[in-house]
C-alpha cells in the first residue's frame, strides 16, 4: 500500500463488494461538473474485470462511507489512473494523493508513461493533472442517438458483401480483424487472442453473439462489430471496426444502422458508443451522419515518466 493517506482517512484496496458503494461515488461527482452521469454497478464491474484490484485500487474511506476511490489498468507501456473524489471531500488533497499513489504504482511496475481521465468540464482535475507535470494529450466523445421511431433498414452493402451473426468458431478470425482494423488507433494495445476469449467471451456476463456482427466478402472479413445489450440502459456499440481494404465504401453506416435497428427490436430506445475525437478514420463524422450527438466529452492527460 502507498504511503499514509490524507488527515482522518484510511487507505484500502477496492473489492467487488464496494461496487454499489463506489457507483455512488462517481455519479456524484459526475452530477457535480456535469448534472448527470451515465455510471452503473454493471458497467464499473465490467472495467473491474480488467483490473487488478488487489495491487492497483485504491479507497479512500472513514470508516463510515467512501470518501475517494481510484483504480489503474496497466496497458501496453502505459498506466491508465481513472480516480473520483465525492464533491464533499473536494479541497482536502485526496485527487493529489491519488495521482501519487498511481504515479508510485506505475513506477513499480516499469510502465513508462502515466495517464489519467476527467469530465472535459472538471477544471479541478485538470488543475490537478497539470500541477503533477501533466498535459492535455487527448479527448473522447461519448455519443448517443435517442430512437424515437423505428430506424431506417441499413444501407445495401457493395456487391459480394454479406452481412453474418457471430459464431463461435468465427471467435479467431473475428479477432484478428478487430486488431487489424484498430491498429492505427492512438493507444490501441492488441490482446493476444485467448486473452481476448478469456475477456471477452468466457467471463463477460453481457457477452450476447446475437449482438456481435461481421462483414465478409468472400472468405475474408471486412469489418466486424461488437455491442453489449445494456450499459447504463443504453444499448452500447462496443466496437466498430473496418479494415482498411474495405474503408469508404459504407460498410460501417450499414453496420451501424442495422445495430440500431437490432436495439430498437429489443426495446433499446437509447445506443451509445465512446470514440476517440481525433479518430484517424473520421468515425465522428460518421456517427453524426447516423443521427449520433455528442453527449460529453472526457479528457486524457498524460506524463512521461521516465
Amino acid at each position: 500500500m502507498s504511503s499514509s493517506p490524507p488527515e482522518g482517512l484510511s487507505v484500502r484496496r477496492a473489492t467487488l463488494d464496494d461496487a454499489p458503494a463506489i457507483d455512488e461515488l462517481i455519479t456524484a461527482a459526475d452530477h457535480a461538473v456535469q448534472g448527470w452521469s451515465d455510471s452503473s454497478v454493471p458497467e464499473l464491474l465490467g472495467w473491474w474485470r480488467m483490473i487488478d484490484l488487489e495491487q492497483s485500487s485504491w479507497v479512500l474511506h472513514d470508516g463510515d462511507s467512501i470518501r475517494a476511490y481510484a483504480v489503474g489498468f496497466a496497458h501496453g507501456e502505459t498506466f491508465e489512473l481513472d480516480g473520483f473524489v465525492h464533491p464533499d471531500q473536494r479541497g482536502r488533497g485526496l485527487g493529489a494523493w491519488l495521482v501519487a499513489a498511481a504515479e508510485r504504482r506505475a513506477r513499480e511496475i516499469g510502465k513508462p508513461k502515466l495517464l489519467a481521465f476527467s469530465l472535459a468540464g472538471d477544471d479541478r482535475a485538470h488543475g490537478l493533472f497539470e500541477q503533477a507535470g501533466m498535459r492535455d494529450v487527448r479527448h473522447y466523445y461519448r455519443m448517443m442517438i435517442e430512437l424515437d421511431r423505428e430506424p431506417l433498414p441499413p444501407p445495401e452493402l457493395p456487391e459480394g458483401l454479406a452481412l453474418e451473426t457471430f459464431e463461435p468458431e468465427h471467435a479467431r478470425a473475428f479477432h484478428d480483424a478487430m486488431t487489424d482494423a484498430f491498429e492505427d488507433e492512438w493507444n490501441f494495445v492488441a490482446l493476444p487472442f485467448e486473452e481476448w476469449r478469456e475477456l471477452r467471451l468466457v467471463k463477460d456476463p453481457d457477452f450476447d453473439p446475437t449482438l456481435w456482427f461481421m462483414v465478409r466478402d468472400g472468405d475474408q472479413i471486412a469489418a466486424v462489430m461488437r455491442n453489449e445489450p445494456d450499459r447504463s440502459g443504453a444499448g452500447f456499440v462496443g466496437a466498430l471496426g473496418v479494415r482498411k481494404p474495405w474503408r469508404q465504401r459504407g460498410i460501417a453506416l450499414a453496420l451501424l444502422q442495422h445495430t440500431f435497428g437490432e436495439f430498437y427490436r429489443r426495446g433499446k430506445r437509447r445506443v451509445a458508443l465512446g470514440v476517440d475525437a481525433e479518430n484517424p478514420t473520421g468515425a465522428t463524422r460518421l456517427y453524426e451522419r447516423a443521427g449520433m450527438h455528442v453527449a460529453y466529452e472526457m479528457v486524457t492527460y498524460g506524463k512521461d515518466l521516465e
